[in-house]
């Protein structure tokens, strides 16, 4: 293979992987947030739920019961953990997209590197306008 050539398929390759990283990085995302709908859907369903009954929870290829409290705590553990996995995700989702960016030779997104305001930004920003 001649030396252009060679450079050609070394681009694709990056630009590939690149690519490869940002599709699979997405798709956990949207898996990991799939499973959080799923913990808020139990969360609604054990707020109706008599307190003295215990409640089925399947545990891989097992049900185990507990009582409801319980039940709710590891869920609401099992929903913090998603939350800190999917911001952390998202957050390595920007970098990986501006190095595809990158590599195709086009520009960084602008916008793109925006955080939310966090409550008391908002309670300053609030107390300004009401004045």
């Amino acid at each position: 293979m001649d030396e252009s050539a060679q450079r050609v398929l070394e681009y694709l390759t990056d630009v590939e992987a690149a690519a490869e990283d940002v599709l699979a990085d997405k798709q956990q995302i949207v898996d990991l947030d799939l499973r959080r709908n799923r913990n808020r859907e139990a969360l609604n369903a054990l707020r109706n739920y008599p307190a003295n009954d215990k409640v089925k929870v399947c545990f891989g290829n097992m049900f185990i019961r507990f009582p409801p409290e319980n039940t709710k705590s590891m869920i609401l553990k099992d929903q913090e953990q998603l939350d800190k996995e999917i911001n952390d995700l998202r957050t390595g989702l920007k970098g990986k997209v501006n190095r595809l960016n990158q590599i195709q030779g086009k520009p960084d997104l602008r916008g793109y590197n925006l955080s939310p305001l966090n409550s008391n930004e908002m309670k300053a920003i609030n107390s300004l306008i009401k004045k």
